[in-house]
């Protein structure tokens, strides 16, 4: 088991070398929430990600000779990052094995840190095993991203921070993938505060220790924007250090993910990839949990895929309203797509995409098939929009 003596070291040990990030109160997502939110700025780790301690520490642990023989990881991307930095800072060959649909962002940031990337596999546990057969093959040390006390232990070192920056604290909410960070959060937190809740969140489609923690088998897979989080094989270290806590597990649906990435955008003027987000995401799945506390939460990283963000963001602007797609069938006849253009711009409509067919998909020669995607300001102003050209159109919402 990782004592709070070991996270200690571990905090003496990595300090230099990760950042001591802020812990910041954000008044837009108190207010959206209800909670009272402090966000620990994750992101700012040179690597992007919390994934610094644990890497950093496992490192420094590392004696002589298995300095001279170079470390190999397997990983989606952030402890890939963190281990090729501390082993370039530390003069340390690094290999890294990443699965083959790992975010281009990822695998670029991981080359650049001087490491030998092997793309491997179609999942986090194909490519560990391939990791396995190199390390064997050619007598690497592997560095384990979650199933490491000294991996645990570094990772616990922000929980120390998050403690002593706010001493009011009522909960803390830790993203889970594959447990260390969550282990090594409530270790530190069950030896300097008893009574603080510390809650671990994954998504639906990998709620792996939520299921291990209710006695269920586990079942997990699909595709998800949190793939930070997304384990098949959760720690079995970390396991029994939150079965002996008696740690809480918070589930979360994929929307939800979405939503506060695009929230913690708008609101905290932060980027946040998916696993970042997910604290953020059980505040808003769970609002009555969380009203009227001080809630910490960690943006655990930040490499986000700009694609999947721009993405995400148009997909929220849908689920809010703010961007609404219409079917109309129109009379085809002079005058008719000014008419609607002006209907849309008199009462604030914002015209973005028009699509007007007239050979392929209307039912008659005399008409036409108009598709719009019009910007509001939100969805009751989209509602009023739709109304206005309900007067004289037959339109339909896509």
């Amino acid at each position: 088991m990782v004592t709070i003596e070991d996270i200690e070291a571990a905090a003496d040990r990595i300090a230099g070398a990760v950042q001591r990030t802020p812990l910041v109160y954000s008044d837009a997502l108190s207010r959206a929430t209800g909670a009272r939110v402090l966000l620990k700025l994750e992101n700012l780790q040179a690597t992007g990600a919390f994934k610094e301690r644990g890497a950093a520490n496992r490192i420094a642990l590392l004696t002589e000779a298995e300095r001279a023989r170079g470390v190999i990881a397997m990983s989606a991307g952030n402890h890939a990052q963190a281990v090729a930095r501390h082993a370039q800072l530390a003069g340390i060959a690094a290999t890294i094995v990443m699965p083959r649909f790992t975010p281009t962002t990822k695998v670029m940031r991981t080359r650049a840190w001087a490491a030998r990337v092997v793309l491997h596999g179609e999942t986090l546990a194909e490519a560990a095993d391939h990791a396995h057969e190199l390390a064997a093959a050619e007598g690497l040390v592997f560095v384990h991203p979650y199933d490491d006390p000294a991996v645990i232990a570094g990772q616990g070192t922000m929980a120390l921070e998050i403690l002593a920056d706010a001493p009011d604290l009522d909960m803390l909410v830790v993203p889970t993938g594959g447990g260390g960070f969550l282990a090594g959060c409530a270790t530190a937190a069950k030896a300097r505060r008893p009574g603080l809740a510390v809650l671990g969140v994954e998504v639906e489609a990998y709620s792996g220790f939520a299921q291990a923690l209710a006695g269920q088998p586990i079942t997990v897979g699909g595709a998800t924007i949190a793939e930070g989080i997304a384990v098949r094989d959760i720690g079995q270290r970390p396991l029994a250090i939150l079965r002996e806590l008696g740690t809480e597990m918070l589930v979360v649906p994929e929307s939800a993910v979405e939503q506060a990435i695009a929230l913690l955008i708008e609101g905290g003027k932060l980027v946040a990839e998916g696993a970042g987000a997910a604290g953020l995401a059980a505040v808003l799945t769970y609002p009555d949990r969380f009203a009227g506390k001080t809630v910490a939460l960690p943006i655990c990283g930040g490499n986000i895929d700009t694609r999947t963000l721009a993405n995400t963001l148009l997909r929220n602007l849908l689920r809010d309203g703010r961007i609404l797609k219409i079917l109309m069938e129109i009379p085809d006849r002079p005058g008719v797509l000014a008419d609607i253009s002006a209907r849309i711009g008199n009462h604030g409509g914002n015209i973005i995409e028009v699509v007007h067919q007239r050979l392929f998909a209307s039912p008659t020669v005399q008409a036409a098939h108009l598709e719009i995607m019009i910007e509001a300001r939100d969805a009751e102003h989209g509602n009023a929009i739709v109304a206005v050209l309900e007067e004289v159109y037959t339109v339909k919402r896509m």
